[in-house]
């Protein structure tokens, strides 16, 4: 079992940052694909980043260039720096560990982008 918690969203202007956390607990997550997901009120859960065990990353086609996934495997904690926001990143933001047959998720953290 692997335990994810995200902290870190809030509320921002358009066009600033925020670095959202996974801190993850049970299991390194050295093994782990780990990705970041959103969804949106109404809309369905999307994904945004990914970063392999390998440490390949891949990002959605609207935050390449503005979003960057990276993972501590030290501290056991996954990242996602958000830059440039936009009103359309609004949504609730879910970390995901996979390996194999078992996926795990947080329980999400709120980011508003709003002036």
């Amino acid at each position: 079992q692997v335990q994810l918690v995200e902290s870190g969203g809030g509320l921002v202007q358009p066009g600033g940052s925020l670095r959202l956390s996974c801190a993850a607990s049970g299991r390194r997550i050295g093994p782990y694909t780990m990705a970041w997901y959103r969804q949106a009120a109404g809309k369905q859960r999307e994904s945004v980043a990914t970063i392999s065990s390998d440490g390949i990353t891949e990002y959605e086609d609207s935050v390449k260039g503005r979003f960057t996934i990276s993972r501590d495997i030290a501290k056991n904690t996954m990242y996602l720096q958000m830059n440039s926001l936009k009103p359309e990143d609004t949504a609730v933001y879910h970390c995901n560990a996979q390996w194999t047959i078992f996926s795990y998720w947080g329980q999400g953290t709120q980011v508003t982008v709003s002036s």
